[in-house]
């Protein structure tokens, strides 16, 4: 077992735990710290999980002390857009608060290098497409907010006290581990692919698709997915360009290539051989058109290559992993 102990909040979730899994192949120790209040304590498989909630300042300073990290990936984080228009206070108290306490923590040990999970939803509407990291911040909602809130909280600590960090903002995380071992399980599930793998297994009667007449080729939505195996490697790269370097950076992870609803669709009837039916319904409010980012700068700094994030890799791991669950 490693000796180079990297402390990772929120490593029984989903993105969390396949950056876990990556830390291992890459020869670190995980040690997961999650309240479990929605990731699974079965996702936690290549190191210890310290079940702390973040808002606890005193457990958490404890768990550091004790392990001792060299660095931390931060993912712990309330994550639902229309939950936090309902509970804002939650939100700024688990994300904010619980990431000064984070924080405080870390200086206190002498801990100098985190790497954030951070959004798209950062930008707000968009002003231009692809996204770039100097679009102006916008956030349109209390968790995009809280997000943009910690990034400032990095840049200032950066600023004050020579913390190291990257932000990740990352678009829509989708698929799962290759052989298996870890997927997606949220419950409630709000994004596209598992409804539409719901879908397929029986367990909803069809898909909802909110809008048809937007400015696309096909009236539906397009966003940008990335395969979650390539975003766990985009934080063992930005952990490991943070052991050389002593910045503040953002960056931006994505497939650069955008999915339509229909495409989604289309992609998860070919993989199941299931026909999926959907209702085509009025748009959502505050859903753009086209959402897709510009990732160069971590291909060319992070030497990032997104190489599962093409659909049909998306969703026939996605499905491998769906067949499990109940």
């Amino acid at each position: 077992m490693s000796n180079r102990k990297i402390l990772v909040t929120g490593g029984a979730g989903y993105v969390g735990s396949h950056a876990c899994l990556a830390l291992a192949e890459a020869g670190y120790q995980p040690i997961v710290l999650d309240n479990l209040e929605r990731g699974h304590a079965s996702a936690v498989q290549w190191g210890p999980l310290e079940k702390v909630d973040l808002r606890d300042r005193a457990m958490v300073e404890s768990v550091i002390t004790r392990h001792a990290p060299e660095g931390v990936l931060h993912f712990a984080a309330l994550t639902y857009v229309g939950e936090s228009v309902e509970v804002p206070h939650r939100y700024y108290e688990t994300n904010v608060l619980g990431t000064l306490h984070l924080l405080a923590a870390m200086r206190k040990q002498g801990i100098d290098r985190i790497v954030f999970s951070s959004t798209c939803a950062v930008y707000g509407e968009p002003q231009k497409l692809p996204l770039t990291e100097d679009h102006p911040h916008a956030p349109l909602s209390p968790y995009g907010e809280t997000k943009h809130l910690v990034e400032r909280m990095l840049q200032d600590f950066h600023a004050a006290y020579g913390l190291r960090s990257v932000a990740l903002r990352y678009f829509n995380a989708a698929g799962a581990d290759e052989k298996g071992r870890i997927g997606e399980d949220h419950q409630p599930e709000f994004h596209a692919i598992p409804i539409l793998l719901d879908v397929a297994k029986g367990k909803r009667p069809q898909f909802k698709v909110y809008g048809s007449d937007y400015p696309t080729p096909d009236g539906t939505c397009i966003r940008d997915y990335v395969h979650v195996t390539d975003l766990a490697t985009a934080h063992v790269a930005a952990l490991r360009r943070l052991e050389n370097e002593a910045v503040c950076e953002a960056y931006n992870l994505g497939s650069e290539k955008g999915f339509s609803v229909l495409e989604l669709i289309s992609a998860v009837e070919r993989v199941t051989q299931k026909k999926i039916p959907f209702e085509k319904t009025a748009r959502r409010r505050g859903d753009a058109a086209t959402l897709v980012g510009d990732s160069t700068l971590a291909r060319k700094i992070l030497e990032w290559n997104p190489k599962n994030s093409d659909l049909n890799t998306l969703v026939r791991t996605a499905w491998n992993w769906h067949q499990k669950l109940k």
